[in-house]
């Protein structure tokens, strides 16, 4: 059986009929199972509609992503309109568009070069024009965004995922310490993923959660029961799946936090159901907002987890350090950074505590008592500048003299004095290990506090862009970069650190 087309008349549209077949008359069976089988083919063999998933603190949307010139393309006022006030018009071949009533963006048909207040800026691909949308590659919204925006933007461009501002959720891994074997997974925000079990494998589907990778895609256990868990991304949602021997379930806890995968077998369910959420050998979250000094205590303490590193993002809530850009804070960058830090030592074996994990406010008096009662070995705190290039690291500056220490009570305002030439001597692997990766880099003493009042080994980094453009301190790798570094000194020196514990 073929298909025809209609012959087109004058306001009629084209569509497509089968032949000729009496009315009245019953279709053969074969002629049916023709039809289910075309239909089916139809169906099922067509690609899954493309689309690109944003994620910011005004919303998370989703927007389709169209092929023009062999690249992916998205209606770039669509984009906007959800994060602020827009508008835009055409006037000929040039489509001017305005964003939050003070940026202005003068784009050209067919030209790969936008004016962004008064600026000139290079396009990879051609901006189009099309029944009245403009459209832009997707490649490019990583160069546009933080014109436009003000802020950092991360873009997953082959899995269609794209990062406004500090919204990523991270997580950690760990095998419980008993049996039946248990892996328990630690988000730093709530999630609500979609399940999908099959032999072998259990699958958590992210679609709306801003999840991202942890430091190696491939996690590995020791268990037979769950070897190992994969994370990926695909098409605007991101997917962990978790390895199994047995068949396996999933449990959410800590209002969505927390996400237990465990054995389906009436042994292991009854055991599962009798143990406390918090199981001693499960990995504590780091420290948030709700955990900070002053804020109301959890109803169930976490179990307590011995820190190797505390790292500080500095400022935070309504202290947001040095205006970087027209809307761009220090304490953002600080914040990006430090989960970035945190995951480059995590992968190198390292557990590390997060002091400020969101955007709240923490005292310097209140980061040095969270650094100091952890007992971890290094603190970290980490800034950002627009002036200079590359790194500056710090470390303390005690005042001449000061009070005495009393028996096991050392004197605030010099607590540092024991560790510091444990500190210098951190501060200049640290130098080494970024000259290694040719970013400038200079080390420094100062009386930046808290470094005075830790009393483990206590640095201070501060990230300059490496050139003019301070966008750079919101590119991911450059990020990494730098953490990637701090992260291999720090393991470097984990014997000398670990014995002043």
């Amino acid at each position: 059986m073929r298909w025809t087309k209609r012959p087109r008349r004058a306001g009629v549209r084209s569509t497509l009929r089968m032949p000729f077949y009496p009315v009245g008359r019953k279709l053969p069976g074969l002629a049916i199972f023709i039809l289910i089988t075309l239909y089916a083919i139809m169906l099922f063999s067509a690609p899954p509609e493309k689309h690109l998933s944003v994620y910011s603190t005004a919303a998370n949307y989703s927007l389709p992503v169209v092929q023009r010139e062999g690249r992916d393309y998205v209606g770039f006022l669509e984009l906007l309109e959800p994060l602020g006030p827009v508008n835009a018009r055409f006037d000929g071949p040039r489509w001017r568009l305005r964003y939050n009533n003070r940026v202005e963006g003068d784009f050209q048909a067919g030209k790969n070069r936008v004016r962004i207040q008064g600026r000139d800026t290079d396009l990879p691909g051609k901006f189009l024009a099309e029944n009245g949308r403009g459209l832009v590659p997707v490649a490019a919204l990583s160069i546009l965004l933080p014109r436009f925006l003000g802020g950092p933007v991360s873009l997953h461009e082959d899995s269609g995922r794209l990062f406004i501002g500090t919204v990523a959720t991270h997580f950690t891994a760990s095998l419980a310490a008993d049996s039946p074997s248990r892996l328990v997974f630690h988000f730093t925000s709530p999630v609500n993923p979609s399940v999908a079990t099959e032999p072998g494998a259990l699958r958590l589907t992210f679609n709306r959660e801003p999840v991202v990778a942890p430091a190696s895609p491939t996690l590995t256990f020791g268990s037979k029961t769950i070897p190992s868990a994969t994370y990926s991304e695909n098409n605007g949602t991101a997917v962990i799946t978790v390895n199994a021997a047995a068949p396996v379930m999933a449990s959410f806890s800590s209002d969505g936090r927390t996400v237990t995968i465990s054995p389906t077998s009436p042994a292991a369910a009854a055991a599962q159901n009798a143990r406390p959420a918090n199981t001693p050998g499960i990995p504590a979250t780091p420290v948030q907002s709700g955990n900070a000094p002053g804020a109301p205590t959890p109803s169930s303490p976490p179990v307590a987890r011995r820190y190797f590193a505390v790292v500080d993002a500095a400022h935070g809530g309504d202290d947001h350090g040095e205006a970087l850009g027209s809307a761009l804070a220090e304490k953002d960058v600080t914040l990006v950074l430090a989960r970035s830090l945190r995951q480059e030592l995590e992968s190198r074996g390292i557990p590390t505590l997060v002091l400020r994990d969101s955007d709240t406010n923490l005292s310097l008096e209140q980061r040095a008592i969270l650094s100091n009662t952890n007992h971890a070995a290094i603190y970290i705190s980490l800034h950002a500048a627009s002036a200079g290039h590359g790194v500056r690291i710090y470390t303390a500056l005690l005042p001449y003299g000061g009070g005495d220490d009393r028996g096991p009570f050392r004197f605030w305002a010099t607590s540092q004095r024991p560790a510091l030439p444990l500190s210098q001597s951190t501060a200049s692997a640290v130098l080494a290990e970024m000259q290694k990766r040719q970013i400038p880099v200079r080390t420094l003493a100062a009386p930046l506090r808290p470094l005075n009042n830790v009393t483990a080994a206590a640095l201070a980094v501060e990230v300059a862009p490496q050139g003019s453009d301070v966008l750079q301190l919101t590119a991911p790798d450059y990020q990494q970069l730098v953490t990637s570094a701090v992260a291999t000194a720090i393991a470097a020196a984990r014997d000398n650190l670990g014995a002043a514990q």
